[in-house]
């Protein structure tokens, strides 16, 4: 039978091999920020879901909690991450039509993080998957300055994925990590606090000078962008307004989300079929073209009968919203274009 659902590449699309699945249980993960538990997958899951939502193609990453488990533990993060970028290589090797990967880094060691950015080019990665925060560093700290500066000179992808927002408190051996929770464990993280830390993220990549260092670069921002949208306006006229805050030019800003991010559409961001909801509001308010628009279905965190009922919203809103070619871009051109954009072997 024909699927009803358009043809689709799936960008925000995770894997969890049984080793990923045991070493989040064996380091006390086994309700990952705050989940039920942890969701099952399998190769096997993985395709049943591309068939039944109609994806073309699905773009792999670890998730929340990332590779970094143990805070301090460096060789079991080094390690671990290898492994999964390895795995994810491997299927790809498998299944080159259907499977791509946006590699981990074991951040925050920059060293082993410049060293796996390079076997996992050779290995043919699409790009990298970071976490937005480290065990309390952001992405856009000074000390990761290394990294971007490698990634930009490769003028790769990285697709952002929320984490529990925390606070690290020293360096070195004695540094510790409290998780900045003011409900604690009265709500799954994911319900919100994903959102204020992608915002939280990406905010600090701009106010640290990351994106103006990093021209060749491009973002994805998931879940359209989290809490993000509405705070554009406010981060970068602050400065302007008030004494002593580093300003930021908001022509400058505008144009770089114009030019270097993508926004994916996994979650709810649709209140019903006719259009409403989170993603009318950013592109209405803000003026955002298709063009930077993804589909990612959040697979296994959104089980199979999520994924196609959440597709099947999207439809019915995408048809509200857009033109027959819009929607096609934003199912699968704009994913082709940047995929190919991201060849990052190519470069050598």
């Amino acid at each position: 039978m024909t699927n009803p659902l358009p043809p689709r590449i799936d960008i925000h699309s995770h894997f969890l091999p049984p080793f990923y699945h045991d070493a989040l249980v064996q380091t006390g993960h086994s309700h990952p920020d705050g989940m039920p538990t942890i969701p099952p997958w399998s190769i096997e899951a993985h395709l049943k879901m591309m068939e039944s939502a109609n994806v073309q193609k699905s773009i792999l990453s670890i998730s929340s909690p990332g590779t970094h488990l143990t805070p301090g533990d460096d060789l079991a993060r080094k390690a671990l991450t290898r492994q999964c970028n390895a795995y994810v290589a491997d299927l790809k090797k498998q299944y080159p039509e259907k499977f791509g990967l946006w590699a981990s880094l074991p951040l925050p060691d920059v060293d082993a993080s410049l060293e796996e950015i390079e076997r996992a080019v050779e290995e043919g990665c699409d790009g990298f998957g970071l976490m937005t925060n480290y065990h309390g560093r952001y992405i856009g700290d000074a000390a990761f300055d290394a990294v971007f500066e490698r990634l930009n000179e490769l003028g790769a992808t990285v697709f952002i994925h929320p984490t529990t927002p925390c606070i690290a408190h020293g360096t070195g051996a004695n540094a510790t990590v409290t998780n900045a929770l003011p409900f604690g464990a009265e709500y799954p993280v994911p319900i919100f606090e994903f959102l204020f830390d992608t915002a939280r993220a990406v905010i600090k990549l701009f106010y640290s000078g990351t994106i103006n260092r990093s021209p060749k670069m491009r973002f994805i921002i998931p879940h359209v962008g989290g809490t993000l949208p509405p705070l554009v306006t406010r981060f970068t006229a602050f400065g302007a307004l008030v004494p002593g805050v580093k300003p930021l030019e908001a022509t400058v800003v505008r144009k770089q989300i114009e030019e270097q991010f993508y926004f994916d559409l996994a979650g709810l961001v649709f209140d019903d079929a006719n259009g409403r909801g989170q993603l009318k509001a950013f592109i209405e308010g803000f003026d955002i073209s298709y063009r930077r628009l993804l589909y990612g279905s959040d697979f296994p965190f959104t089980n199979n009968a999520a994924v196609v009922m959440l597709a099947g919203l999207m439809k019915g809103s995408l048809e509200q919203l857009f033109g027959d070619e819009e929607r096609e871009a934003i199912y699968e051109e704009n994913a082709v274009r940047l995929l190919q954009q991201g060849q990052i072997k190519a470069r050598f």
